[in-house]
């Protein structure tokens, strides 16, 4: 049997982004990326390496072969050998081109920093979203919380008050980011709504709001000060919008806590 406390492998780092890792080594192997950075990134670079990929060309892949690049059609349609060569070496040299074509556009379309912290952060909220008994690993009432993830994320936390959004803080838990620790804080509303709050250290200048959806998630990310945040939750991109503009204000400590009412408003402004 495997050994529960044993160092992480790398064969283990890809099973993990393969969704293939056993279940009595998982919670292991996330614990070891949490205290090891550099593992993490290459980690979180491969995930989102995949989903690229995967929103790029998945439907590519499905697709059937097209009846004109059919090998035994082609040769069935030459009279000589001569012929059915020729024809075998269009279809290598096509096969060939295809394959380079995909790996230069594979290429082109490697994500940038900001794009792997946003899939991260969305593949985070996927994953922990749907979890009954362990969506965090610290309840919001302990007191310990926002010190310990402030420590580690190396900057002063504060988790928004989202009570106008009937969004109420469980907890949070501590993740391998793209380039070091990141703090992950999870809301629910009272018909079972969840909503997660990322954040980790980029090196990257300050971007405003930036919108994005991924099957039936949104997610809002910005940057400011050197780090990176991103709000994901269902896909209603205003409400998304709403509440990731409460959280931006009450982290800069740009406006008080809004009420009910003051949210209404918000959404409202927002999606006209």
């Amino acid at each position: 049997m495997t050994d529960r406390n044993s160092p992480a492998t790398e064969d283990e780092f890809h099973a993990l982004v393969d969704g293939e890792l056993p279940a009595d080594r998982r919670e292991a192997v996330e614990n070891w990326l949490a205290s090891h950075p550099e593992d993490a990134v290459r980690v979180a670079a491969w995930r989102a390496q995949a989903e690229s990929i995967r929103a790029r060309y998945g439907a590519v892949a499905n697709e059937p072969v097209p009846d004109r690049l059919a090998l035994d059609r082609i040769i069935r349609s030459r009279r000589s050998w001569a012929a059915a060569a020729a024809a075998a070496a269009i279809v290598a040299f096509a096969v060939g081109g295809f394959a380079g074509w995909m790996a230069r556009g594979a290429s082109a379309a490697a994500p940038n920093v900001v794009e792997l912290m946003t899939n991260e952060a969305m593949a985070a909220h996927r994953l922990y979203i749907g979890e009954v008994r362990h969506p965090i690993e610290v309840k919001a009432e302990e007191a310990h919380l926002l010190p310990w993830l402030s420590r580690r994320v190396g900057t002063t936390l504060r988790a928004p008050d989202l009570s106008a959004f009937d969004l109420k803080l469980l907890g949070g838990r501590l993740l391998p980011g793209v380039s070091g620790p990141a703090a992950l804080f999870m809301y629910e509303s009272a018909n079972g709504e969840r909503f997660t709050i990322y954040c980790s250290r980029v090196a990257e200048p300050r971007i405003a709001f930036r919108y994005s959806a991924s099957d039936t998630f949104g997610a809002v990310h910005w940057i400011e000060s050197g780090y990176g945040w991103v709000v994901s939750g269902p896909g209603d991109k205003t409400r998304l919008k709403a509440v990731a503009s409460a959280a931006y204000d009450q982290l800069e400590n740009r406006t008080p806590t809004p009420t009910r009412s003051s949210a209404n408003q918000l959404i409202s402004r927002r999606g006209s």
